[in-house]
């Protein structure tokens, strides 16, 4: 389980918070519904987006008439603009411990997190925040996204889970999904099992994934006798590596990450594998902007 400590998690926030001034959530190419807000959506509202007319009904605001539309044709008419709302934006981070198996990929997810929390209040979204460990879906509330004592304590109380739980493919299917929401899921992706995407793709939803990796998992330096940890589970169990077997598990690994970008592929879901050894809006642009999980802040 990744445990938070909030004098770490203070300067990543700050640091975020920068980040998501430059690039941010693909919150752009999409047709909003939702609270009042920033954004265009599909109905319609009181933004200066010009969208149609329709003849005017009684009860109708006559200060939407189109006076000169009158003039012309004798007939009242409404015009009709876009309404201005606020996105939708679901945030589901998986709290397993190996998320946090080396320090560089602990603070890459903690970095994932803060800036798609800034990215989405920044953008004036309607933002719902949950943990996941197994089957356990634990809600962070949206006001407490920035405060990091609350997110260490809300990650504490997922953190209560037992050995067998943290083993579970995590429950993206208990997440409790708006219709046409960007949902992002922030996950190593390290569990057994075929990919299944379904959740952030179904009743309207965009999916976007960020998956944190390290060096020290993609290419390890094992060689002879090792003691390996579960760390999920704690178990235990050495193993004589040679270099067939550690080929091996290079190849498994590669074909792992293939099998699960060409299903995001099929969804339409965004999905971008990002680095813990580059700064952060590097390993960003190396991924994350051309697969379109992230877009530039114009």
């Amino acid at each position: 389980m990744i445990s938070v400590d909030p004098g770490t998690l203070v300067p990543i926030q700050a640091r975020m918070q920068a980040a998501a001034r430059t690039l941010r959530l693909p919150l752009r190419n999409q047709a909003w519904r939702g609270m009042n807000g920033a954004w265009l959506g599909t109905g319609t509202g009181s933004s200066i987006d010009f969208q149609d007319h329709r003849p005017y009904l009684p009860g109708d605001d006559p200060r939407g008439i189109d006076w000169q539309a009158y003039a012309r044709s004798g007939n009242y008419t409404m015009k009709l603009y876009r309404e201005e709302v606020a996105p939708g934006v679901d945030l589901a981070l998986d709290v397993s411990a190996s998320m946090a198996v080396d320090p560089s990929k602990a603070a890459r997810t903690l970095e994932l997190f803060a800036f798609a929390v800034a990215s989405a209040l920044q953008a004036r979204g309607a933002l719902r925040c949950y943990f996941l460990c197994g089957e356990n879906v634990t809600p962070l509330p949206a006001e407490a996204a920035l405060s990091a004592q609350r997110v260490a304590e809300v990650c504490q109380a997922a953190a209560g889970q037992d050995a067998a739980s943290e083993a579970e493919t995590p429950a993206l299917h208990r997440v409790p999904w708006r219709t046409g929401s960007l949902r992002v899921w922030i996950s190593d992706l390290l569990f057994p099992g075929a990919p299944s995407l379904h959740a952030l793709a179904a009743g309207k939803g965009r999916g976007v994934v960020y998956t944190p990796w390290s060096a020290a998992e993609a290419e390890p330096r094992w060689d002879g006798n090792v003691e390996f940890v579960d760390c999920e589970t704690g178990a235990r169990r050495n193993q004589r590596v040679t270099p067939g077997l550690l080929g091996g598990y290079g190849e498994a690994y590669t074909r792992h990450f293939t099998l699960w970008r060409e299903h995001a592929r099929r969804l339409g879901v965004a999905f971008a594998r990002i680095p813990a050894e580059p700064d952060f809006l590097a390993a960003l642009r190396q991924e994350a902007l051309p697969q379109g999980a992230v877009e530039a802040v114009v």
